[in-house]
């Protein structure tokens, strides 16, 4: 399915959110958030604010998958790559986002 541009597919219970199909994580950094009823929603929020941070990059496309799991919801985001890219500095700036406590609580509320 395809929404303003974007590629949600469902696979199981899990929702990935990406630009491209089929979706490719050259990059990939995974947290654990609350239980959420909107598993599409917390993607999309998610995606946004991991494009601000990385919007500098050239060539990047995101990715977040969101998958249910015993305790909350896995989110799993990063994404492709165009090039080549300095892998740890990327995706230390993606986990920065995932662990800032006001983007999860703000997400978490949002897809409640």
């Amino acid at each position: 399915m395809q929404v303003k541009g974007w590629h949600v597919a469902r696979e199981g219970e899990a929702v990935t959110l990406a630009r491209r199909c089929p979706a490719r994580f050259d990059l990939k950094v995974e947290t654990l958030l609350p239980p959420v009823g909107r598993l599409d929603r917390l993607a999309h929020q998610v995606r946004q604010d991991m494009w601000r941070a990385l919007r500098d990059l050239r060539g990047f496309a995101p990715v977040v998958r969101v998958t249910p799991c015993e305790g909350g919801v896995t989110v799993e985001a990063g994404g492709e790559v165009a090039g080549a890219v300095p892998r740890q500095a990327v995706e230390a700036r993606i986990a920065d986002v995932l662990e800032d406590r006001a983007n999860r609580a703000r997400w978490v509320n949002w897809a409640a």
